[in-house]
């Protein structure tokens, strides 16, 4: 008979696993960084630099005098303000939808939207490079789902015509958040309808960064508005803040106020993070001039890298990544380039849909041009 397994069992068991994870060059370590550090960011996802604009920290500080710190309970009890409804209203007609729904992160926006799609003998068709919250939501709505290659819109298609007469939904982000690639969404789209399936859009890495004043990959591929067509989005990249949001029909918001588990049992987001996001939004509307900057600057980063030599991606937003020959040599490199004043983005497994390691630049307007160009050179000179 075996003994009881004790506590001490345990934390050997996970001693050991840390132990594997290392000798993989997996480890990850948290780096708190003080407030106005001096550090050059290109690993963060402030890609206007709204986070520390004058008119957003000025919304959020006097929501925060008004509100108090937190929003005191959930959407449903106490927690819906003037702020977080405002914020609705703005995105939605942002994003030429119905209506919007404001959660307290893009990731449980974006578990709660797939979970809402399920109904019995749903298929979810969903790319095999989608961020974690769109698998974890697969995998949480019990729901069959096929992940096709990735960006493989023929791919889709079989799927769909395999299961004749099943509703469906086909989940993709537009910008992905690895290689900053655009996904086909307009042919996607088009595949979808012609299966009665709906598409889901995470919209996360697009929002503010592409499409017509910056509303992202759904309207720049003609389809906002389109009443089969749902999207995700997180509040914390372009626009500088926190939360996520999800956007789509009136019919579907509704379902999801009265259903939406990670809706109804979450504290909402702090009313000072709302008013915040609410200006940060206005002035994303009126940012051309900010994402001329950062097509310019993601043109210079692969110019720049690939003269070095390095394996650089083609960006259609603002997230370039640059190949490293393996996960310990990408940790190293992006520590060099940390000691050396830049922060970079370290992709390792099982973070990558393809087990290949990068390092991942975010690109800011909010960074002065001469540190850009700097944190370019500094990164070609710590390459392994």
């Amino acid at each position: 008979m075996g003994r009881d397994v004790t506590v001490a069992d345990w934390l050997a068991a996970l001693d050991r696993r840390a132990e594997l994870r290392a000798k993989a060059g997996l480890t990850r370590r948290l780096h708190p960084r003080a407030a106005g550090d001096a550090v050059v960011d290109l690993a963060g996802n402030d890609y206007l630099g709204l986070a520390t604009h004058p008119e957003v920290t000025a919304a959020a500080a006097g929501a925060l005098s008004a509100y108090g710190l937190g929003a005191t309970g959930s959407r449903l009890v106490r927690g819906s303000t003037d702020a977080h409804h405002a914020l609705e209203d703005r995105l939605a007609d942002w994003l030429g939808a119905d209506r919007a729904l404001v959660f307290s992160s893009g990731y449980l926006a974006n578990l709660g939207a797939v979970r809402a799609l399920v109904q019995p003998r749903t298929l979810l068709v969903s790319d095999a490079h989608n961020h974690a919250s769109l698998i974890d939501g697969c995998r949480i709505s019990g729901a069959e789902t096929v992940v096709t290659p990735h960006a493989d819109v023929q791919a889709v298609a079989d799927a769909l015509a395999a299961a004749p007469g099943r509703p469906a939904v086909v989940v993709t982000e537009s910008v992905f958040s690895v290689d900053g690639d655009l996904a086909p969404l307009a042919r996607l789209h088009v595949v979808a309808r012609r299966h009665g399936a709906l598409l889901l859009v995470d919209d996360a890495h697009a929002l503010g960064v592409i499409g017509p004043a910056g509303a992202g990959g759904v309207a720049a591929a003609g389809l906002a508005g389109e009443p089969d067509v749902l999207v995700t989005a997180t509040l914390s990249k372009a626009l500088g803040g926190a939360g996520g949001v999800v956007a789509g029909p009136a019919e579907f918001v509704r379902h999801l106020v009265e259903t939406g588990r990670t809706f109804i049992f979450d504290t909402a987001l702090p009313p000072a993070v709302a008013a915040g996001v609410s200006a940060a939004v206005r002035l994303a509307r009126s940012g051309d001039d900010l994402r001329t900057e950062l097509a310019d600057r993601a043109a210079l980063a692969v110019r720049r890298l690939g003269a070095a030599g390095l394996t650089v991606s083609t960006p259609d937003a603002a997230v370039v990544s640059v190949t490293a020959p393996g996960p310990e040599a990408a940790s190293a490199w992006a520590a060099d380039c940390r000691d050396r004043g830049v922060a970079v983005g370290c992709f390792r497994p099982p973070s990558t849909p393809d087990s290949r390691s990068r390092l991942r630049l975010t690109i800011s307007a909010g960074v002065a041009r001469a540190d850009f160009e700097r944190a370019l050179d500094v990164i070609v000179e710590c390459a392994p």
